[in-house]
């Protein structure tokens, strides 16, 4: 795991200034606090920035450079089935020096080109710069588990892991009103554009190529829709998934050095320590977030099982103070406003796993690969949907802010927005109500994958959901993830993300998944004979947070929150309808079900004060 990045000028005569690139270098020195280098051919520039976990020799040292010359490197992930390409290799007369995938990874591209892409197994972003051809390229792995962003400024390409790195640069920090209405209304933006102007994404199974002459291409390697239609028929689905998820959980144990489990009392993590129990992996660390607030503590549940596999249990608490600066921290290493509200829990955990591991294991993708989440039950019959939005209307489950939304969400009478914002917390008609904004954004690239859920499974609104899903809302997860444990240095592996998994679940009918009360059927039942009765029948919490009692009862909160009614802000011409007192008042007088309609506002005002002042004197929206 480590952080990339690169400078092109298009402008052949002009040279890489090397103090430039290292600066946006050592801006991701939390990506990779174990090596550092460069590499200059004249308009082309390299930084990297090392977090050794394959062969943790100087012999892994990036930029990495074929013997001939042609080719230079620079690459972050790890590619699980480097191993099984050294025959091919060999018989090629082709002599390792390494015992790294990076060498592997620059050999193969180097024979294949991107054909070698859908071969590979792993999590990636990389870019190749082919001296002889002049050409530049950069890939992202098929979910985008590892960040790419880039940029076209004056006559020059950057690019980066991160977009703080490209700001470093002197790329202006200038906000997209786009991206800030997708944000406000989708709550992250997603495909290939950010919350800022002219900052985008290599958009994950893509690479981006720029040529001599200035142009660059797009192309998809690799697709989900192609991959689920092309599957063979899974006879034994049970079999099937036991053999292949254990097969993932051991490719992620691919390191030379100790790795770790994010571990809670549900499903997911839980099933991942039990594959990794009977596998017979010895001195596993595990690390639980708790909280004091019953509802949300699933720390006592975690720790039990983890003694009960021999595994050692760490769980952390952070409140008051110490939550607040975690907030001020992960807003840096987010570089956009927090958007799940557990970025500032993940980042403390990864801190406490640090001295002990530098890889962990999470449950991320299980939930939108086999429909956990309870919201998918709501497109189950749209008809009755719309019943209960009549219902709502007369305000009968209001006090509920559970039921409460789902009759804010039972007012959506088109069936494309029952999917766009089947993952949101506030609803157009909310936002019109409460911030006086009327016009939702165009959404291109959400409403192209929704086209792609319904060619892929026509009538069938909940595996469109799922389909969604996996392509915008589990991306910004991942992104989460990769921030919050790269800001601590340590790498974050999801072993539900194998991309057989992917395809394969992708073919599997409604009853093997949604099936139950929690979903996600085929895990249940691949578990049953693992897990304890208590952790199959636990109740899924995520990684729930209590925002409305931190909010009115920690100090650092309450003055932040006092702050924020006099945010600059309110001073966008986008939110000027908004009564900030007003949404602060409800929360102050116990009204939860006004924390949807806060929280991104004031993550916004957070990110704003303690990231954007950074890098502008100003904020700019474009």
């Amino acid at each position: 795991m480590c952080g990339i990045n690169g400078i092109l000028h298009l402008d052949t005569k002009q040279s890489v200034q090397e103090s430039i690139l290292i600066k946006m270098r050592d801006s991701l020195k939390h990506r990779g606090p174990d090596d550092q280098g460069i590499y200059l051919d004249q308009n082309l520039g390299f930084g990297h920035r090392r977090l050794s976990i394959l062969d943790v020799s100087n012999a892994g040292h990036q930029p990495f450079l074929s013997e001939d010359g042609r080719y230079a490197m620079v690459y972050n992930g790890e590619i699980y089935n480097y191993k099984s390409f050294y025959p091919e290799l060999q018989a090629k007369g082709i002599i390792l020096k390494t015992q790294s995938d990076t060498e592997v990874l620059l050999h193969l591209f180097s024979l294949y080109g991107s054909k070698i892409l859908p071969r590979l197994q792993g999590m990636f972003a990389f870019a190749i710069w082919d001296k002889q051809l002049q050409k530049l390229t950069l890939v992202r792995d098929r979910m985008g588990v590892k960040p790419l962003y880039y940029t076209f400024h004056n006559n020059s390409f950057y690019f980066a892991s991160e977009q703080k790195a490209l700001f470093t640069a002197g790329v202006p920090l200038v906000v997209s009103q786009n991206g800030l209405e997708e944000f406000i209304f989708n709550r992250f933006v997603a495909g290939e554009n950010t919350l800022f102007k002219n900052i985008q994404k290599v958009i994950p199974g893509h690479v981006l190529t720029i040529y001599p002459d200035g142009k660059s291409t797009h192309e998809k390697w690799w697709s989900l829709k192609d991959e689920i239609q092309n599957h063979k028929h899974i006879t034994k689905p049970e079999e099937w998934f036991t053999e292949l998820f254990d097969e993932s959980v051991r490719l992620r144990m691919v390191s030379d050095v100790p790795v770790g489990v994010f571990l809670s009392a549900g499903l997911d993590s839980s099933s991942i320590l039990s594959s990794l129990f009977t596998q017979k992996y010895p001195n596993i660390q595990t690390y639980t977030i708790g909280f004091n607030q019953l509802e949300h503590n699933e720390a006592d549940l975690a720790k039990r099982l983890a003694t009960q596999y021999n595994y050692t249990p760490h769980c952390l608490q952070i409140e008051g103070d110490n939550l607040y600066q975690h907030v001020l921290d992960a807003t840096y290493y987010q570089d956009e406003p927090l958007m799940h509200l557990s970025e500032p829990h993940l980042l403390a955990l990864s801190r406490i796993a640090k001295p002990d591991v530098k890889v962990v294991l999470s449950g991320e993708g299980a939930d939108e690969l086999m429909g956990g989440y309870v919201r998918y039950k709501a497109l189950k019959h749209p008809s009755l949907l719309r019943a209960i939005g009549v219902i709502g209307k007369t305000g009968l489950f209001s006090n509920n802010p559970r039921l409460d939304k789902l009759m804010r969400y039972a007012e959506l009478t088109n069936s494309d927005d029952l999917i766009l914002y089947n993952g949101s917390n506030m609803y157009p008609k909310d936002i019109q109500k409460h911030y006086g904004i009327v016009s939702a954004p165009q959404n291109q690239y959400r409403a192209s994958i929704l086209q792609e859920a319904r060619e892929l499974y026509p009538n069938n609104p909940k595996r469109q959901a799922l389909y969604f899903d996996q392509h915008t809302y589990l991306c910004s997860l991942l992104d989460r993830n990769d921030r919050c444990t790269m800001g601590a240095s340590i790498e974050c592996r999801e072993p539900f993300l194998d991309e057989r998994l992917l395809s394969g679940l992708g073919t599997l009918p409604n009853s093997l998944l949604f099936k139950g009360k929690k979903g996600k059927y085929i895990l249940k039942k691949t578990m049953e004979s693992r897990l304890p009765k208590e952790i199959l029948a636990y109740k899924k919490n995520g990684l729930s947070v209590p925002w409305g009692e931190y909010l009115t009862h920690s100090p650092a909160f309450k003055k932040e929150l006092h702050a924020f009614t006099k945010s600059s802000i309110f001073e966008l011409p986008y939110f000027q309808h908004i009564n900030a007192q007003k949404l602060v008042l409800g929360i102050q007088q116990g009204d939860h079900r006004m924390l949807p309609f806060v929280m991104p506002l004031f993550m916004l005002h957070i990110w704003l004060k303690n990231y954007v002042e950074r890098f502008s004197s100003s904020i700019t929206l474009s």
